[in-house]
């Protein structure tokens, strides 16, 4: 079993042990530099990252791996992977982009299987006279369909 399955394996067992946790990445260098980011359905405690890091540490040989092992949370600003990332982020803005280079921001209102939806108020022309109205929007975006999705700071 290579380095990958095993901790793979570790993580599988630690989330198991602790559901609101969801594994967003792990990167693991050519030179065993190990990384691991979490999220979590409501927060990520530091005490949750130490676990997490002392079920993968203790269960790995320092003298044959050769490795280091950073377990951070998923930062405010970073990019939304996971659905169950939406689904906790609802009522925050968000600023989507799609491949065409356009960006859309707007609160998220909904997330779905497949999808989810934003709305945001916009000034647009009046369709009679003079002047500006506001109105609100709402775009329902596939995940498939964007480059890319943050909560707004």
């Amino acid at each position: 079993m290579n380095l990958r399955s095993k901790i793979k394996s570790l993580l599988n067992q630690a989330l198991e042990e602790n559901p609101s946790l969801f594994l967003i990445d792990l990167k693991i260098s050519l030179e065993n530099n190990i990384k691991v980011v979490l999220d979590g359905d409501d927060e990520v405690s530091l005490s949750d990252c130490i676990k997490i890091s002392r079920v993968i540490e203790h269960n790995l040989d320092r003298e044959v791996e050769g490795f280091s092992l950073e377990v951070t949370s998923a930062g405010v600003g970073e990019p939304l992977f996971n659905r169950r990332q939406y689904l906790k982020n609802i009522g925050r803005k968000l600023k989507v982009e799609i491949p065409t280079g356009n960006s859309f921001q707007g609160t998220l209102v909904e997330s779905r299987d497949k999808d989810f939806t934003i709305k945001w108020k916009q000034r647009e022309l009046k369709p009679v006279g003079k002047g500006k109205i506001t109105v609100e929007k709402m775009k329902t975006f596939s995940y498939k369909e964007i480059t890319k999705a943050k909560v707004v700071v």
